[in-house]
């Protein structure tokens, strides 16, 4: 947290640069990405008061940063753009605003007198923002600055977060350099998510208990607002207290060690065969921090229609949204949680149920052992998942792209501390790399890897080189078949259709060394997990190509 800087409170002459500055700073957001151009007065004032400025090669990447560092940390993460870049920076809030991380988004915008004059590139983009976040104000005055930088935060941090707009008058954002006219500096409490948590009532508490009361074989399925909620403790203690079986979204799969015996899984389109045998065999679902959207639920084939279910969600419009329910329950997940657990009365016996997920898992795990362990070569994925979940520090932190990647990772990457975390986009392939770099600004102390293809990692290579100017230390593993290879299927192999799918050879290697980064190339199973932890203790941002056969693609989702 800031303080012993003058002026923390009312009555202190500011300019809306150095109220922006002080407000991030008293607030413990110590990382501001950007574009050139944007503020650059408060970007003087940051870098004066601790505040680092993070300039990036495309909008896009800084609103990657942004939503990085926000999913790490909880807090909210801060990007802009000038008016230019102001769609570009947009584009980047999509998967922000899906995910529900708290996004403060600063652009430039007209001014009046020269609206509706052609001004140079100025358009109206308003009506862009308005589907990508949870609020777009504009801000027309100096002392109006300190009350919606205040109403951003309570909305981006409040209920189910999300991203928030602010668009400064001025192509630059101008009008930052008016004063504040004596505004106090938000409060702190605004600045991480959730800043308010709200329980249920208690005819809630008793109609969810009363409905799993009766369930001989439930399930819980536990979302990303686990990880939002930081419901992770609350979670563990209710599923063990109920002794009831837990399966994930990917975006939630380290919520739980995956060597506990009432963990079966990632469910949905990127899922493992163990979580929609159990969840098939269930009689009843017990949503918790998770929507019902089609990701999670293969397409709503995955529990099928009519399986009965309870929910717990912080936001009430999601109860209920795709699947009839039992009972639910609005509130914050760990708050909801800690209710259940204290009101529960004693439970039916689940033993058979229990060594059910356990027979389960262990025949599903005989049938990794052939591939996770191949030696074949080019590398098979699966034998390069199995080495980033060796060689992940229990405390690590990692970052998986959407695409191949995410399937890859929800199957054979395994988590067996419930210190690790896994992160992954909503749907934005190219996300993992450069919010990579923003989760390693939020918790600098912690390992922080990403895994991605070589597709996605193209999308926004050039960040190489701002993770060496800011020295940015991850480690980035490219699966590297030189292919979209997700896409094979969709060309049916025919030769003269390879060019809409394979990649012209590159060196991802050479091209990392010519930016300044620490690589290595990788041909041989047996050298994955050495070079990984080579990397890893380098101290220096640090990309392992490892080269992987590109006939490989993933099965196909376990129906019944």
């Amino acid at each position: 947290m800031y303080e012993n800087v003058s002026g923390l409170g009312a009555g202190v002459s500011r300019t809306g640069n150095r109220y922006l500055a002080e407000a991030l700073a008293h607030c413990g957001i110590d990382h501001f990405f950007h574009m050139p151009l944007i503020l650059p007065d408060a970007v003087k004032e940051m870098h004066a008061l601790g505040v680092r400025p993070i300039v990036t090669h495309s909008e896009k990447a800084a609103a990657y940063m942004a939503d990085g560092y926000a999913r790490a940390s909880g807090k909210i993460g801060v990007c802009a753009a000038q008016a230019i870049g102001s769609s570009n920076l947009a584009a980047g809030m999509l998967d922000a605003f899906m995910a529900h991380a708290p996004i403060l988004a600063l652009t430039g915008g007209g001014n009046a007198d020269s609206r509706y004059r052609n001004f140079y590139q100025e358009i109206d983009q308003q009506p862009v923002w308005r589907g990508l976040t949870k609020a777009s104000m504009r801000v027309e005055g100096g002392h109006r600055f300190p009350h919606l930088l205040a109403q951003a935060m309570r909305i981006a941090t409040s209920g189910a977060p999300g991203p928030v707009h602010l668009e400064l008058n001025g192509f630059t954002g101008a009008v930052l350099a008016e004063d504040t006219e004596g505004a106090g500096l938000p409060d702190p409490r605004y600045a991480i998510a959730p800043s308010v948590r709200h329980g249920t009532p208690a005819q809630d508490v008793a109609a969810v208990l009363g409905v799993i009361g009766k369930a001989s074989r439930p399930i819980i399925i536990a979302g990303s607002g686990i990880r939002q909620s930081n419901a992770f403790e609350a979670l563990r203690a209710f599923a063990r207290a109920l002794q009831i079986p837990v399966a994930t979204s990917l975006d939630a799969k380290a919520v739980l060690p995956e060597s506990d015996p009432l963990s079966v899984g990632v469910v949905g389109t990127y899922s493992r065969e163990t979580a929609h045998i159990a969840i098939s065999e269930a009689d009843l679902v017990i949503y918790i921090g998770s929507t019902t959207g089609s990701m999670v639920t293969a397409t709503w084939r995955m529990p099928v229609p009519g399986v009965p279910a309870v929910q717990i969600d912080v936001d009430p419009r999601e109860l209920g949204r795709n699947y009839p329910l039992l009972a639910g329950a609005a509130g914050d997940p760990a708050t909801v949680l800690d209710q259940l657990r204290a009101a529960a009365p004693a439970q039916p016996d689940r033993s058979a149920w229990l060594d059910r997920i356990v027979a389960i898992r262990e025949d599903w795990k005989q049938t990794l052992q052939a591939d996770e362990y191949s030696n074949a070569m080019p590398i098979r994925p699966e034998r390069l998942c199995r080495a980033i979940s060796e060689a992940l520090p229990d405390d690590g932190v990692l970052l998986v792209d959407t695409g191949h990647a995410a399937h890859w990772a929800s199957r054979h990457i395994h988590f067996d501390s419930e210190s690790q975390m896994l992160l992954r986009p909503a749907g934005s392939l190219g996300w993992s790399y450069p919010a990579s770099l923003g989760a390693k600004c939020a918790v600098p102390d912690r390992p922080v890897m990403c895994f991605t293809g070589d597709g996605g990692f193209l999308y926004h290579l050039s960040e190489m080189e701002t993770a060496v100017r800011h020295g940015i230390n991850t480690v980035t593993v490219i699966n590297a078949n030189n292919s979209l290879s997700q896409e094979r299927p969709v060309w049916g192999g025919e030769a003269d259709l390879d060019p809409y799918w394979r990649f012209s050879p590159v060196s991802y290697t050479d091209a990392a060394r010519a930016f300044g980064c620490k690589a290595w190339r990788v041909e041989q199973p047996g050298d994955i997990v050495p070079v990984l932890e080579e990397a890893l203790a380098c101290n220096a941002p640090a990309i392992v190509e490892v080269m992987t056969d590109d006939m490989i693609t993933a099965p196909p989702i376990w129906l019944p």
